[in-house]
């Protein structure tokens, strides 16, 4: 089955949330790259949480029939990066998601509630 960008990303999150993941933020950046439609930021606390995390939206994406494109920075655990295509998932633990900002570089994309057309 074929997911849209749109299900990929409710995918994600659903994923992340089941893992307790904290400060889910989704990026919209169809305009601003043409490598991913969404961006995912999450927060861990601890190299352990952040595996998790990623372990499970890649468990999550290949039991839809999705292949993850690549996985990277599993050994530290520090920032878990999930490419799935357009949607590109960034787990890390909170220290280095102050460190990098990745929200602020990735400023011109709105920030889209999680399931916002179902709330609509």
């Amino acid at each position: 089955m074929m997911m849209t960008p749109e299900q990929l990303r409710d995918l994600a999150v659903a994923a992340l949330e089941d893992r307790k993941g904290e400060e889910i933020r989704v990026l919209d950046v169809q305009g601003l790259t043409t490598i991913s439609d969404y961006m995912i930021v999450v927060s861990g606390g601890s190299d352990r949480q952040v595996r998790a995390l990623a372990d499970s939206v890649v468990e999550r994406a290949r039991e839809a029939g999705v292949r993850p494109l690549g996985v990277e920075g599993e050994e530290r655990g520090e920032w878990v990066l999930v490419d799935l295509g357009d949607v590109i998932v960034h787990a890390m633990q909170r220290p280095t998601r102050l460190f990098y900002q990745l929200e602020k570089l990735w400023s011109g994309g709105e920030e889209t509630a999680p399931h916002a057309e179902e709330r609509a």
